[in-house]
């Protein structure tokens, strides 16, 4: 069975209006074999951080998460959209490369670090110290958090359609250098395996409580390959890539999910539903 930690199953059933329900919390870590004071202790560990607010006592509390919490976790649908469009054809490579530098004072190591990390969170592989490349337009992403970070004095932006590195020109040769393709493409084929399984379960109508149990699994796993896939597109990929198979069997599943009624629907139902829907458009 899967393995959530505590933190990401509370925050996988926020639901729409920012709050969890402790009793379905409760059912659904059973479910997923942990027991209640494991339960226990990730609550009052978010509530000590902050990161939650707590109203009520056991299985009938209700946890409200903070402003802070809500952006951290809320899913970015337009990159979800943006994966399926790709596996479908609809965002053909234009043959640019995006590059980004920057170089920023020790005084600001904070800064510089944070920036670091939202650039390789949105795909940017280092082509040596300072300069990043993605083959995705990502400049406006990339401003709004050096803005955030009050840096954008200290960064250079440029475009190129003849990246070279060393000798290598070949744009699916580069790619596999800069990325680790084979890594990325084992978690794909992990999610291919979960979502297959449940595919299979909820062909069968399980109850609601398992459908929720079975939703949770899938945005987890799915989280768990698409973090470090920085969404290179098709023509740069070994082909067949398991990411457009993983996240065909992901729609599949959240196609019967979304046929079903649900009472009190976590956030991620929703996001998903935005998802399934690119892809059956």
């Amino acid at each position: 069975m899967l393995e959530i930690p505590g933190r990401l199953l509370v925050e996988a059933m926020v639901r729409a209006d920012g709050t969890v329900d402790c009793g379905d919390l409760y059912t659904v870590a059973g479910h997923l074999g942990m027991t209640d004071q494991q339960v226990r202790l990730s609550i009052r560990r978010l509530v000590n951080d902050g990161h939650f607010v707590q109203e009520g006592r056991g299985r009938k509390a209700i946890l409200r998460a903070t402003a802070e919490t809500w952006r951290s976790i809320e899913p970015d649908i337009e990159f979800v959209r943006l994966m399926y469009r790709q596996d479908h054809g609809e965002a053909p490579w234009d043959g640019v490369w995006h590059l980004v530098g920057f170089a920023i004072p020790e005084s600001t190591r904070p800064a510089r670090d944070a920036l670091r990390e939202a650039i390789v969170h949105l795909g940017g592989a280092p082509v040596q110290n300072g300069l990043y490349v993605s083959p995705n337009a990502w400049e406006d992403l990339i401003e709004a958090d050096a803005a955030r970070l009050g840096v954008t004095n200290h960064l250079t932006f440029l475009t190129s359609r003849d990246l070279r590195i060393g000798t290598e020109r070949d744009p699916r040769a580069l790619a596999a250098g800069l990325w680790p393709l084979d890594e990325i493409a084992e978690r794909h084929i992990r999610l291919i395996e979960i979502a297959a399984k449940h595919l299979t379960r909820l062909r069968t109508d399980p109850p609601e409580t398992e459908q929720l149990t079975i939703a949770i699994e899938l945005a987890t796993e799915f989280t768990h390959a698409m973090e470090p896939d920085p969404l290179l597109p098709p023509e740069l990929l070994p082909q067949p890539w398991p990411g457009t198979e993983a996240r065909e069997l992901v729609a599949q599943c959240w196609a019967l999910l979304l046929n079903k009624p649900h009472h009190n629907a976590p956030r991620l139902f929703e996001v998903y539903t935005e998802a399934a829907q690119s892809v059956t458009a």
